[in-house]
């Protein structure tokens, strides 16, 4: 009974969780969270290597251009004779593996359940089936051709994340000329979605400039017909791009979210036993706090003194001590790092994974071992070189 009341309190006050289904018990909270981990480690390091790529580009006095594609109902557009044919001709899969796959996506159907009724059923011809653990997979498989063409744009970087699509290119002030370029890839991405029975949700499309001011309008006027998507800032996968790369505005609106959820978990905390209550504050707060924060190497002192603000709010939440409790044997007892310990632990933790083959290549690309031109003492200490890009002298 009391359980029961319990679950019922967070239907009542999170409104997203729509039933006592969606949630089963508390503990499935945290099994909830240690399932996101592994697709947050993804994106994270999907945005790791993007930022780093235009912060060392804006070091070096460039300018940068990110384009931000999305996807019209991409995963339900699907061919299935077009992915089978991916997966013979790219993948290399033949004889009964092939089969396999084929006796996967045939004779499938689907119907639409409201309350009590049921819509009669139909046969599924194209998708993948989502919400499966082949789905993601299948369609990036399905993208194959499309990762090719963009690999022969030389200057364009790219990066695919499920139906994501990321584009950016980096330039000097005198070379706004390559920005054409930029068109003929679009140009060319377009074509090929046509023939693939994709389309580009151009309302969704959204370009950020990373270029001092003065250099804007320049740049903009470079952009041509692109120019219409241009916005102040941008979202990326659940970060909030702006110009300078600040963050700052991701910032205001973590803050928000977090002090948002925690109004809400104090009203149940009088229901909840300290454990429960510890769990929920990870899962709603916490999570978010940690959420790619290895992209907030760049933030300045005031935005992390204002996360490290929802951390001790959660702290003295947990422990029922007043404001004015000194908040560092608070989080000494809970054994929670400060945000900004927090920020480098998860670096080092990505730069261990990318030296032992455990984070994505384009993660491990960046790591250079430091190689001494004579015997030093430090020989041994596995250091790496810190990378460094001239600025322009025009």
């Amino acid at each position: 009974m009391e359980l029961c009341f319990k679950i019922n309190a967070f239907i009542l006050v999170f409104g997203f969780i729509s039933t006592a289904d969606d949630l089963g018990d508390i503990s499935t909270i945290g099994n909830f969270v240690a399932e996101q981990k592994k697709k947050r480690q993804q994106t994270e390091t999907a945005l790791l290597r993007v930022s780093n790529d235009l912060l060392t580009h804006s070091d070096a006095g460039d300018c940068s251009v990110l384009v931000l594609l999305d996807l019209t109902a991409a995963f339900d557009t699907v061919d299935h004779h077009l992915l089978l044919e991916r997966l013979r001709d790219w993948v290399g899969l033949s004889g009964s593996a092939l089969e396999w796959f084929s006796s996967y996506l045939s004779e499938r159907s689907f119907s639409v359940a409201v309350s009590k009724f049921r819509s009669s059923t139909t046969s599924l011809t194209h998708g993948v089936p989502q919400g499966s653990v082949l789905g993601p997979l299948l369609f990036l498989l399905y993208l194959l051709p499309l990762q090719h063409i963009l690999s022969s744009f030389k200057g364009i970087s790219y990066h695919l994340y499920a139906d994501d699509i990321q584009l950016y290119i980096s330039f000097k002030p005198h070379e706004m000329s390559k920005l054409q370029l930029l068109h003929t890839c679009l140009d060319s991405i377009k074509t090929w979605m046509a023939g693939s029975f994709l389309q580009l949700n151009e309302d969704k499309t959204e370009i950020l400039i990373c270029a001092p001011d003065k250099l804007v309008p320049k740049v903009r006027d470079s952009l041509g017909q692109l120019a219409s998507h241009t916005k102040p800032s941008v979202r990326n996968l659940g970060v909030t791009f702006d110009p300078a790369l600040t963050l700052d505005s991701h910032v205001s609106s973590l803050v928000r979210s977090s002090f948002f959820h925690l109004r809400n978990v104090a009203k149940l905390s009088p229901i909840l036993s300290r454990s429960e209550l510890e769990t929920v504050l990870h899962t709603f707060i916490s999570s978010r706090l940690d959420y790619c924060n290895s992209l907030f190497t760049c933030l300045s002192r005031t935005s992390l003194n204002r996360l490290q603000v929802v951390q001790n709010a959660c702290a003295r939440l947990l422990t029922k001590s007043s404001k004015h409790t000194h908040i560092t044997p608070l989080l000494l007892q809970l054994h929670w790092l400060p945000v900004n310990f927090r920020v480098h632990f998860k670096i080092l933790v990505l730069v261990y994974r990318a030296l032992h083959g455990q984070a994505p290549s384009y993660i491990g690309d960046l790591l250079s071992p430091y190689t001494p031109s004579r015997s030093l003492r430090s020989s041994d200490q596995s250091l790496l070189v810190v990378q460094h890009q001239a600025k322009d002298q025009r």
